[in-house]
């Protein structure tokens, strides 16, 4: 009876982990990835089956991502103040957030947003999302952490506003003209802080790099 009595309870501990509301939060930024993306997407032959304008698909693609970035906020917050941090919680948040950023922002080059150089603001970005993501595998087999600073955190503040920017693009340009210029140069401001955060990881990482040979 016991050993039922433990196993039970062992069931009932994994599955509170599993699906605690900071992780169903997190669950919920991940599936918003193709909903955003197949809004950006949308295009008006699909307007006349469903009667979903391309400008209307914008706006709601907007929404799906600004909520997207509100739980990663509190996905976080919520984990630490009712102590419900998890393995799985810490390996997919950072997942979740760079995987909707890496979407969002490749959609919105082929859609024409971000078109000419300031493409290669975006490339910045999803470049040093993929260096700082190896260099974190790399420190974490060494069971080094490496923390987040505030000036990477007001990196992806900037971020997400910028590109909220350019997801309203052109149904925001008929509201308020230039909002996708702000979004353009919200990005190159991003992009700019992603260079120094990025450095910055990469010269601490380095140092237990260095120490570990």
């Amino acid at each position: 009876m016991s050993e039922i009595m433990a196993t039970t309870k062992s069931r009932k501990t994994k599955f509170s982990e599993i699906w605690n509301l900071p992780n169903v939060l997190t669950y919920g930024r991940i599936a918003a990835v193709p909903l955003v993306g197949g809004l950006l997407m949308w295009n008006e032959g699909a307007e006349d089956l469903t009667g979903l304008g391309v400008l209307t698909a914008r706006w709601v693609a907007l929404v799906i991502f600004l909520a997207a970035a509100i739980t990663d906020f509190f996905d976080g917050y919520l984990a630490r103040k009712w102590q419900q941090q998890s393995s799985l919680g810490v390996m997919l948040d950072p997942i979740a957030d760079k995987v909707l950023v890496a979407v969002v922002l490749l959609v919105l080059s082929a859609d024409g947003i971000l078109f000419g150089g300031h493409i290669w603001a975006a490339i910045i970005i999803l470049a040093r999302e993929v260096l700082v993501s190896g260099l974190r595998e790399y420190l974490g087999e060494l069971q080094v952490s490496v923390p987040v600073t505030q000036i990477a955190k007001w990196k992806t503040t900037v971020q997400l506003l910028a590109i909220g920017f350019l997801i309203a693009g052109p149904a925001g340009d008929l509201i308020v003209p230039g909002i996708t210029q702000i979004g353009i140069a919200g990005l190159w401001l991003a992009a700019g802080l992603t260079l120094y955060t990025g450095y910055d990881y990469f010269r601490a990482g380095m140092r237990h790099v260095v120490d570990e040979e």
